[in-house]
Parts: C-alpha cells; sequence; structure tokens
C-alpha cells in the first residue's frame, strides 16, 4: 500500500451533508426522487439524505426517479426533468446514458465516470463543470489517479471554487503526501546554477532555502556564539585560542572589524527609554542611572534577576551578590561606569554557559540566549531575522574556517544539537519551517500585528517576486510555479465548514543530512467562544523517512482520550516502541490527555478504508467527535 495522497476535507462535507441545507445554482444537474406532490406542480424532492420543495415544469409521479436540472432559483427552485422515469431495476450505467443522451453528452469514459461519481455522491453539478472535468480527467499524468481527481474536483464543486486549472493543479498538488522536498530540491539546485536573477533577490531566496533545509542552523549557531564568548572570557584560554575566536566572530559580522581582546565586548549607547528586558538593555539602564535615582535601579535590577529564568540560582546569587556590592559604595557617574561593566562580563559568561542547556527554550519575554548574547556584544539593536542571519553567517564561517579549533567548535556544536533532540526540537523545527515557507502570508497581512519585515523575507512572497521577474529562465519558472502550487493546495486543502475546522501543512525536513517529508492533518473543531476545542480532535501524520521509509500515525482524541495508530511495514515496530509508551503516556498526562492505547499495524488497507469506521462512528454519537 502507498498513501501517495489524501483527501482531508472530503469526509468532512460527507459527514455534514445531512445537517446542511442543499444549495442549488441555475443549470445544475443532479439525481432525485418525487417523495410528495402538492398543488400548483410544487413537490417534495429527495437527494441523498436532504429533501426540498422545488415548482416542476411537468407534472410527474410520485416515487420515480428522474435527472433534474435547476431552471431557476428565485424565488423558488425550479426544476426541469431532463430525463424520464426511470426504473427501480435501472442499473446506473443505464440511467448514466439515458442522461447523457438527454443532455447531449459525449459518451466517454471520462464523462461516464464523473457523472457516476455524482450520482453516488447524492451532488448537483453544471453541465459546464462536467464538460471542463473532463478535460482534466482526460489529460491526467500516469502517476496520478481518477479516483483522487474525481474527489478534487467533486470538492470544487462542494466547495463551490472557481473551475480554473489553477485551482484544479493546487488541489490535486496539496493532496499529495510526497514529493514536497524533491520539488524543494529542484528549485535549490536550478536557483543556485541561475546567473541572470538580481543578486538580492537570489540571495534572499538562498537564505530562506538554507533555512528550510537546515531548520536547526541557528541553534548550532547559538552554540558556537556561547562557546566563542566562553573562550574570550577565559583566562585560562591562551592568546592564540582568543584572537582565532575573535576572527571568527568579526568573519561573521557579530563584531566590528577594528574590535581587539579589550573592546570586542562593546556596551550600547544608553537609552533610558528602553524596556529592561535583554541583558544588554539591562547594562544600558545602568550606564543610563543618574546617581539619584541608584535605589530605584538596584530594585529594577533585582526584579529582573529574580524573573530571568535562564539564569540557575548560583548565578542570580553571584549576579545579587554583584548588586550589593555596588548599593555599598557611593553613587558617582564613575562608581555606575564600572558596574555597568562588571554586570556585563557577569551576564556573558552566565548566558554563554547556560546556551547548551537553553537551545529551544525562550524567557518569559520570548527571548532566547542568543539574543541575550548578541545585546550584551553589539553596538546596535537588531531584529529577530538578523540574530538569525547574524547565527546563519556564524556556521557557515566556521564551517569554512581552517582553524583545527574553530573545526573542532563546530564539530562539537553538530554534536550537541543532535543529542538534544526532544519534542520541543522538533516542534521548534515544525515551527521554523512553516515560519519560512510563508504558506499563509496572505492570511498574516490582515493581521494588525503582522511583522511586514519578517513576512517580506518569507519563501511564497518571495516566489511571487521571482514568477515577476522577466528574466527568469523556463526551467526555473517551471520549478517556481511547481513549488507555489504545492503551497497553494496546502491552503485550499485546509479550510472551515461552520464549527468545523481543518488545517493541511506539508513540510519538508532535513534533520542532519537525512530528508524526509512530513503531511500533517488536523481536525477539530471550534467552540462558541472562537477557540479550538481541545477535547475533540484527529490528527494524521504522513511520513516518508529514508529509514522508516512509509509511516501514518492515526491520533484521535475523544473526551482527551487519546488513541494512537501507527502504520508501518517495519517488523520490528512494536519492540522499537514498546520504550516510548511510558514517554507518550506521561507526556500526555501532563496536558491533561488520558492515552488508550497505542497500536501498530501494517498497512492492510487504504487510507479512506481505515478513516471510514470513524466518520460511522461520529456519525452514530450525532456529531459529538469532530474528525477527518
Amino acid at each position: 500500500m502507498t498513501s501517495t495522497s489524501f483527501n482531508p476535507i472530503q469526509m468532512q462535507q460527507n459527514a455534514l451533508t445531512a445537517n446542511q441545507p442543499l444549495a442549488l445554482k441555475q443549470g445544475q444537474v443532479f439525481h432525485g426522487t418525487i417523495k410528495q406532490l402538492y398543488p400548483d406542480q410544487m413537490a417534495e424532492v429527495q437527494v441523498g439524505n436532504q429533501k426540498f420543495v422545488a415548482k416542476l415544469e411537468v407534472p410527474l409521479k410520485a416515487g420515480d426517479a428522474h435527472f433534474f436540472q435547476v431552471t431557476g432559483t428565485n424565488p423558488q427552485t425550479e426544476l426541469k426533468v431532463v430525463t424520464g422515469p426511470m426504473a427501480q431495476t435501472a442499473s446506473p450505467s443505464q440511467q448514466i446514458n439515458q442522461l447523457l443522451e438527454s443532455m447531449s453528452l459525449p459518451k466517454t469514459p471520462e464523462m461516464q465516470q464523473l457523472l457516476g461519481h455524482f450520482m453516488k455522491a447524492q451532488l448537483p453539478i453544471s453541465k459546464d463543470q462536467l464538460a471542463q472535468a473532463e478535460i482534466w480527467l482526460k489529460a491526467l499524468p500516469e502517476d496520478v489517479s481518477k479516483a483522487d481527481a474525481l474527489q478534487v474536483i467533486q470538492k470544487m464543486v462542494e466547495l463551490k471554487m472557481p473551475m480554473t486549472n489553477d485551482i484544479f493543479q493546487a488541489l490535486m498538488s496539496g493532496q499529495k503526501t510526497s514529493g514536497m522536498t524533491t520539488i524543494m530540491d529542484n528549485f535549490a539546485q536550478l536557483l543556485a546554477k541561475d546567473t541572470a536573477l538580481p543578486e538580492a533577490l537570489k540571495q534572499n531566496l538562498m537564505q530562506q532555502v538554507q533555512a528550510i533545509a537546515k531548520p536547526f542552523e541557528v541553534e548550532t549557531g547559538s552554540l558556537m556564539l556561547g562557546r566563542a564568548i566562553q573562550t574570550l572570557t577565559n583566562n585560562a584560554a591562551t592568546i592564540s585560542e582568543k584572537m582565532q575566536t575573535l576572527a571568527l566572530l568579526k568573519e561573521a559580522g557579530i563584531v566590528p572589524q577594528q574590535a581587539t581582546l579589550q573592546n570586542w565586548a562593546t556596551i550600547n549607547d544608553p537609552k533610558a527609554t528602553q524596556p529592561m528586558q535583554q541583558a544588554g538593555q539591562v547594562v544600558q539602564t545602568i550606564l543610563a542611572t543618574k546617581p539619584e535615582n541608584a535605589s530605584q535601579l538596584i530594585e529594577q535590577l533585582k526584579l529582573w534577576t529574580a524573573n530571568q529564568n535562564f539564569l540557575t540560582n548560583e548565578q542570580k546569587q553571584q549576579v545579587n551578590q554583584l548588586i550589593d556590592r555596588f548599593s555599598q559604595l557611593p553613587v558617582t557617574k564613575q562608581t555606575l561606569d564600572v558596574f555597568a561593566k562588571q554586570m556585563q562580563e557577569q551576564l556573558l559568561k552566565a548566558f554563554a554557559q547556560n546556551t547548551a542547556d537553553r537551545l529551544f527554550t525562550q524567557d518569559a519575554n520570548a527571548l532566547s540566549s542568543k539574543e541575550h548574547l548578541l545585546s550584551l556584544i553589539r553596538q546596535e539593536a537588531a531584529s529577530p531575522l538578523q540574530n538569525e542571519a547574524l547565527m546563519r553567517s556564524l556556521v557557515k564561517s566556521s564551517v569554512e574556517s581552517p582553524q583545527p579549533m574553530i573545526q573542532q567548535m563546530i564539530t562539537q556544536a553538530d554534536a550537541l544539537v543532535q543529542n538534544s533532540m526532544d519534542s520541543k526540537a522538533m516542534e521548534h523545527a515544525l515551527k521554523t519551517v512553516l515560519k519560512n515557507l510563508g504558506v499563509s502570508y496572505e492570511a498574516t497581512l490582515n493581521s494588525k500585528s503582522a511583522d511586514l519585515q519578517m513576512i517580506a523575507y518569507q519563501l511564497k512572497p518571495q516566489l511571487h517576486t521571482l514568477l515577476q521577474e522577466t528574466v527568469i529562465t523556463p526551467p526555473l519558472k517551471e520549478a517556481t510555479e511547481m513549488l507555489m502550487t504545492r503551497m497553494n493546495g496546502m491552503q485550499l486543502s485546509s479550510g472551515e465548514n461552520g464549527h468545523q475546522h481543518q488545517l493541511v501543512m506539508q513540510v519538508p525536513l532535513e534533520f542532519f543530512g537525512k530528508k524526509m517529508d512530513a503531511t500533517l492533518q488536523w481536525n477539530g473543531r471550534m467552540k462558541d467562544d472562537g477557540k479550538i476545542d481541545a477535547n475533540y480532535a484527529r490528527v494524521l501524520f504522513y511520513l516518508q523517512m529514508e529509514s522508516m521509509k512509509e509511516t501514518v500515525i492515526d491520533m484521535q482524541v475523544q473526551n482527551r482520550v487519546v488513541t494512537v495508530t501507527v502504520f508501518n511495514e517495519h517488523t520490528d515496530m512494536q519492540s522499537l516502541a514498546e520504550p516510548l509508551k511510558a514517554a507518550l503516556k506521561m507526556g500526555l498526562a501532563e496536558k491533561n490527555y488520558q492515552l488508550s492505547g497505542v497500536f501498530l499495524k501494517p498497512f492492510d488497507k487504504t487510507p479512506a478504508d481505515k478513516i471510514n469506521p470513524v466518520v460511522e462512528q461520529r456519525e452514530e454519537q450525532s456529531g459529538v467527535d469532530i474528525r477527518v
């Protein structure tokens, strides 16, 4: 079994059909049955589980089934009979052929498949939609099944999407669970070889591709920064080691070219109006304080130290001792300057020492250890985007350095990041990749708090810019359009239907040289207050991994009880999974969830077969459990 695609919204739509009125548009054709006749040629018509009252052009007999065409919707639904009464013994193919003759439609295999599909789904479709859909079915590539295409066409009709080729191709691409990594690699290779693009655009795109391909590179850079500062502040380090380290920081653009071993840690210009959040702002506040406000300063420093969760208790004690010593001195501009310098040295050592233990965490102000360190040694303040660029530059300079000491440092940093892999690291990787992809940047633009600079550097808006370039080569343009189509497909596959919400994300992941495609499909519901109902959900992970190969993880949440089913062909999955169950149970319990069980199964059914029983179960429970 190969789950090359999935149909995210289809099950959700079918489950809601019985609870939503049938929306008819002029020109649509559907298969229905006359249930009851009323005066003035009005009749009750049943389509699937739905019933509605419409006016008929000619009198009909109750109990007969026909194909109807909508001829009017205002002020009432008006129907024209397209085919005569169909005998209950007539096969679906006979009924379809009768409709094709009545509507003068071609009797091609594709048209028969289309009508058969929509007849079975009990959905109305127009003649124009059928004609366009037939063209798509005839032109499908060999690696795309007609079943997948029919589901996409049904979704377009159900969700009233324009029947355009761009939307069809985006949905077809968006429902695939593999290939994103290949598409990204192809784009990156063509981009790297391109010589005609404006250099600024090419470099920005290359940086984003690199950020997506190496989601932990910033953390590796953070470790290198911490190690570099530890070397520069270590009295036992040799002058040669310090000079090599300082040269590395200069090469990466972290310290000025004119920096020396005596003044590399520059204190920023004092700005008393800045909030005291970053460690560098602490030093600035000391420098900007007037002697008569020293007592207020001491209170601020002690409060900041107490609330800084990156500092260990021992380090907090050392900082407080430094503050207490200052409080015993007569306060002058000179003593404030000395105190600022001592505080800078103390905080540099503390944050550099703690970087390795806090790689994937932030403090109460959403700041990382690297941001604290950079604020202590750089003259100008930098945005998070600029800080990340500095860390990537530091890694690049380290990898290219001919110095054995630097090579040893970067090797150790890489190893430490690998050894730090846990749930927080995986969460960080997913967020990093999704942020840099910028799949939903159009929606983000509507947010009042949107960081426009951050959005502009995401990959998708830059791809828009790239496609507008007149100098783009045909192969690069084609690769760009393929990538855009896949991203648009994610958005179109996501959506909401009343209280039900669905999110589909495809993430190309690369961990330490190993690549994988990951597709996340989340279905849940919103409560009346607009917040996600955490008691009920279903999450499906489709993973294409180098060693484990194809893996599907189906997590169902009902009333905070979690059931996990893992589909994989490896025979030793049980032994690999057993040690992880206890940690999973404990982690869920911390979030007030109860683990019902973890089940490991081979791919003995298609994804749709695995999903159907869940839908049936939900329907029996009157829609309490909102799932795929």
